[in-house]
């Protein structure tokens, strides 16, 4: 019988877990922490009752997701769960673009950017399930749908700053400009559009979904199928070299690339290890939970019907944080990342309490407290957050990347996602999952399609590992 082993046991581990074990292969997760689920768990906290997510919160490429998509996760305990906005992004003064699941509804509210908002939008979302796997997996390759992935990819290309420059309001130009600070580059760079477009895209065909009872759930489902094919899972089982792996035709890495190339050291080639040593990390996320009695005050209403909220002003301020975050410099007012899932899922709270997600953007393995600073910027649109606050919970850069080896210096992507690493993945190749050893890949979100729980990253090195296993 064909085995394999999967080093990680993060959303791409046990995707590809599941991937190579619904083909018959027998497979054993190893997972160096006490619970699998990688950035996708949640737990409880702060007060008894509430249920917070650890780090991925939303869902927009996860919901549709080709290989989630196919696993019957419904019948598993998954439900995705909306609010009536999927994004808010207040500016000073009290305006607010905001995002809807409906491209119509968002451009209506957008009013002179209104067209443009359709444009970008109405036809890519509309089709999005049809050509989403020509993003789901590498850049470079031949396109299943050519003409549909040129309509939304031209665009793409452009730095967000310039693409920036078509919105005639503040509002849609700071709510594209927010979502374009996904990608934790400074938004006047190449590609910088790309993660944006991709996330509001998939938004707009699917909503920006919360699971129901925490993130957790979804890693609990993919657990449950993959022990219900006969998959093994050990936590606690930490790898420390190439030798404490068991002899598998499969071996897969959910690991980010400086992590394998430690693991395996000279059995990688050289030019393949070379490059594995010098990947680079992006930014890092400082991240604080809040404890609330009560709904946020925000000075807009709309922004309190958001399940996510950017805080960053107007474009021309997200530009200059992000700058500041790439070149080592804290900003006194950074971007900020919030997260109201208790509007779509109130099982999370506890009464009249409701836990509240959020993270700063700040520079990789930024050593200070950004506590403050994101108190001040929730204050700066909603006056009064701080007399809510029941408690925190506080996770720095230092403690993100303790809590997942994967997230270097707090930087939750998994690598930077500069123009080569956003293209290529860990190295320049058109084959990012090989290592140049027979029968082992990396899957972690190092590799296309990047950051998210949408497991695509595992199961196309899966896919892969089973092509080249029958040839």
């Amino acid at each position: 019988m064909t085995t394999a082993t999967i080093v990680g046991g993060g959303p791409n581990g046990l995707a590809a877990a599941v991937y190579l074990a619904r083909s018959g292969v027998d497979v054993t997760v190893l997972e160096a922490a006490d619970t699998v689920g990688g950035g996708v768990r949640s737990s409880g906290g702060i007060v008894d009752g509430l249920i917070h997510d650890h780090c991925a919160a939303f869902h927009p490429m996860a919901v549709g997701s080709p290989f989630l998509a196919g696993l019957d996760l419904q019948s598993r305990g998954v439900r995705w769960l909306l609010a009536d906005a999927d994004c808010a992004h207040p500016i000073d003064g009290g305006r607010a673009g905001v995002l809807y699941t409906s491209v119509g509804r968002t451009a209506d509210g957008l009013a002179a950017d209104a067209a443009l908002w359709r444009g970008l939008f109405e036809s890519t979302s509309g089709s999005f399930d049809t050509w989403s796997s020509d993003i789901m997996g590498p850049l470079l390759r031949v396109p299943k749908h050519p003409f549909r992935l040129a309509r939304f990819g031209a665009p793409t290309a452009l730095p967000a700053a310039v693409l920036a420059r078509a919105f005639r309001t503040p509002e849609g130009r700071a709510l594209f400009g927010g979502v374009a600070a996904h990608t934790f580059r400074p938004l006047n760079r190449p590609l910088t559009s790309a993660i944006g477009l991709g996330i509001l895209t998939a938004g707009h065909r699917h909503g920006w979904p919360v699971v129901e009872g925490g993130s957790g759930v979804l890693i609990a489902a993919l657990v449950d199928i993959l022990k219900s094919l006969g998959g093994q899972i050990e936590t606690g089982c930490r790898v420390e070299s190439a030798a404490d792996l068991p002899a598998s035709d499969i071996t897969m890495y959910d690991l980010a690339p400086t992590a394998v190339a430690q693991l395996l050291g000279d059995r990688l080639p050289p030019r393949i290890r070379k490059a594995y040593r010098k990947f680079r990390y992006g930014p890092g996320a400082f991240k604080v939970d809040f404890a609330i009695d009560g709904p946020i005050p925000w000075s807009n209403p709309d922004v309190g019907r958001a399940g996510t909220v950017h805080l960053g002003g107007e474009f021309a301020e997200i530009a200059a944080t992000e700058k500041m975050i790439s070149t080592g410099k804290m900003p006194e007012r950074p971007f900020v990342l919030l997260g109201q899932q208790f509007l779509a899922d109130p099982s999370r709270s506890a009464g009249d309490i409701n836990p509240v997600y959020s993270y700063a953007h700040v520079p990789n393995g930024f050593t200070g407290d950004a506590t403050e600073a994101i108190i001040g910027q929730i204050e700066r649109f909603a006056p009064g957050f701080r007399d809510r606050i029941v408690g925190t919970a506080v996770r720095s850069t230092t403690e993100m990347s303790v809590y997942n080896p994967n997230y270097v210096g707090g930087d939750i992507c998994t690598g930077a996602k500069d123009l080569p690493q956003l293209v290529f993945g860990p190295r320049t190749t058109l084959d990012p999952y090989s290592l140049g050893i027979a029968g082992s890949y990396i899957c972690s979100a190092a590799t296309p399609p990047g950051p998210g729980a949408h497991g695509m990253c595992g199961a196309n090195a899966a896919a892969q590992a089973l092509r080249e296993l029958g040839g």
